[in-house]
């Protein structure tokens, strides 16, 4: 009788703590994780036996799926750039947000300045810059940091 116990004991600790969801990233990796929320581009999840929250960004993630009800939630598209004229898809993210996404190049230059702009206009043009050279060279993601003196530094990510 005490054995039976002690087999139905560790099989519910078992489920208790076995894996609810399965993300797959758009790369075809595939993470057995717990589920925890998503929120601010974020998606929030535990590994099998560990309580460490960690997270990983929504544009790396193709799809969650509950594996008791095998309900699929889509996460994001993923995003194709082959051209430089594919410019307007590639994502400029803040750093934080690029959790799960692969750093593969570095772009620096000066700030585009053009006489008359405002500042929000120089942004946006700069911006245009580095979206055009990342889709050149085939990414779909880039983190931009401006400094101080005029210049910038961008990140370029895949999956």
């Amino acid at each position: 009788m005490k054995t039976l116990y002690f087999t139905l004991a560790v099989l519910f600790a078992n489920v208790a703590i076995s894996q609810t969801h399965q993300i797959t990233k758009h790369n075809g990796e595939q993470l057995d994780v717990n589920f925890i929320k998503s929120e601010n581009d974020l998606i929030y999840y535990a590994l099998n036996g560990s309580a460490e929250e960690m997270k990983i960004s929504k544009y790396a993630v193709s799809q969650v799926t509950n594996k008791q009800t095998n309900q699929t939630q889509k996460v994001s598209d993923r995003v194709e750039v082959v051209s430089k004229s594919d410019y307007n898809k590639v994502q400029v993210l803040s750093e934080d947000k690029t959790v799960g996404l692969k750093k593969v190049a570095n772009f620096e230059g000066v700030s585009v300045k053009t006489k008359g702009e405002g500042p929000l206009g120089q942004q946006k043009q700069t911006a245009m810059l580095i979206k055009t050279k990342s889709a050149l060279k085939g990414y779909p993601f880039v983190s931009i940091v401006e400094k101080d003196n005029g210049k910038y530094e961008a990140v370029a990510y895949v999956y």
